[in-house]
């Protein structure tokens, strides 16, 4: 394999489940060494988030944090600080003082993207990150992607929907029979075009199917707005997650053009769809 990510990259890696991806991860941040050949100019700071973050301490989420920080170097007020801001952007679920060993798998997830992120990082790399999330934040883990390639660090994750890659990389490498290609710049123009669906039960009363939104071919966020779904769609898959909405008894409300910005609803009654 041969494999080069510069700095403001943003590169998926794409495979079936055990082609490797997770591998090349570990490698690519120094957990893993290769059998042969060699990994260079690899910057020192790094942020890294495995498939799999075990939290089972009875420490809470800042305090796991702080000490993070102050391994790689920070204050203690500075990393406290600083862990304080990540998890209120992510919104974690019972706050920063919460006990790892009490969080959900995607509040833990929260708190693993927080850590990877307590310094800037040149090279951040993430193993599946959207897995467990709710649909907010889904959003502000894309500005943070956004946010770290602007600062010029270079940007490596993984995803099996081709919507995630297609969204938030401009490039991806795929693993085949152990091979890893460059498959080419998933959005040349920029990010993929996006439009806002906002679906509703109808009007006769009828209560439409619940559908695993994040299933349907292009969907990137789905959140609930009371008794209604709001979904982010890549342009060229909005008919056919339109057809099958209606075909499941939900009323099309709104059909709107998305703006670029990975920016999460503020309206306060806006709930993530369970996954």
């Amino acid at each position: 394999m041969d494999m080069k990510v510069s700095a403001g990259d943003v590169v998926a890696v794409v495979g079936t489940n055990g082609s490797g991806k997770s591998t090349l991860l570990k490698i690519l941040v120094g957990l893993s060494q290769p059998t042969s050949g060699t990994v260079s100019a690899r910057p020192p700071a790094i942020g890294y988030v495995p498939d799999r973050f075990t939290a089972h301490e009875r420490v809470s989420a800042i305090s796991y944090l702080t000490h993070m920080g102050r391994i790689r170097g920070m204050s203690t007020s500075a990393a406290r600080a600083r862990g304080g801001d990540l998890l209120e952007r992510l919104a974690l679920v019972g706050g920063p003082t919460a006990s790892l060993r009490t969080l959900s798998k995607g509040n833990a997830q929260k708190v693993a993207l927080a850590q990877a992120l307590l310094v800037r990082p040149d090279l951040l790399v993430l193993d599946e990150p959207w897995s467990g999330l709710d649909a907010s934040a889904h959003g502000v883990l894309g500005e943070f992607i956004d946010e770290a390639a602007a600062h010029g660090g270079a940007v490596v994750f993984t995803d099996h929907r081709e919507a995630i890659s297609g969204t938030h990389a401009n490039g991806a490498y795929a693993i085949t029979d152990g091979r890893v290609t460059w498959r080419g710049a998933t959005r040349p123009g920029g990010p993929a075009p996006m439009v806002e669906l906002v679906l509703t039960p109808p009007a006769t009363g009828t209560v439409p199917a619940e559908l695993d939104w994040y299933a349907l071919p292009g969907v990137v966020d789905a959140a609930r707005l009371g008794r209604g779904i709001v979904l982010r769609v890549a342009r060229e898959h909005s008919d056919t997650v339109l057809m099958t909405a209606l075909q499941h008894l939900w009323s099309v409300d709104a059909v709107t053009r998305a703006a670029h910005d990975h920016g999460s609803r503020t309206d306060d009654d806006a709930r993530s769809v369970a996954r």
